[in-house]
């Protein structure tokens, strides 16, 4: 019998499920609606898109903050995880996105109104093209390296009671 060597397990996990994965799509939700908020109000000026940008723009930093203490306890906890690549560019890009919105965030704070046109509108624009990029590295890590997928052993029983084993 073949030994066979375990995924990259998620140390940040509920019930074997990890919560990074859980979190991600918030504020990748939340800055791209931003965009969308910047791009309204560029064509109308209306100050309700400002107002909606602000507001999911605050929302995303808080969850970027939640998914990055998940994905970062799942980086230090496991060296396999560490070793990647992928992981690297997958966590500086998303450090980036929320510097970059950190100061999105106080320019519009600070100015109001004109912080959106042209400048949080670019910032909104970089962001979303950043994201697509760390999207692709975080995809690199679950589908070919396996982070965070169980392994055929861990998989719950089926209906009709059995389990899933790797030959």
């Amino acid at each position: 019998m073949e030994a066979t060597i375990s995924n990259p397990k998620s140390t940040a996990s509920i019930a074997n499920h990890p919560i990074h994965p859980m979190l991600i799509p918030f504020p990748i939700a939340f800055f791209v609606a931003t965009f969308v908020c910047d791009l309204a109000y560029w064509q109308t000026t209306n100050s309700a898109w400002a107002t909606g940008a602000i507001w999911l723009l605050g929302a995303g930093l808080v969850m970027a903050a939640l998914a990055a203490v998940a994905g970062l306890t799942d980086v230090v906890g496991e060296p396999r995880v560490r070793a990647l690549r992928e992981v690297w560019w997958h966590a500086g890009g998303n450090v980036l996105v929320v510097l970059i919105q950190l100061y999105s965030f106080y320019a519009r704070y600070t100015e109001g109104t004109p912080a959106i046109v042209p400048k949080g509108l670019v910032l909104s624009l970089v962001v979303v093209g950043i994201l697509l990029f760390t999207g692709w590295k975080g995809w690199d890590m679950v589908y070919r390296h396996r982070v965070g997928v169980a392994d055929a052993d861990e998989r719950p029983a089926t209906a009709t009671g059995s389990t899933r084993r790797a030959a």
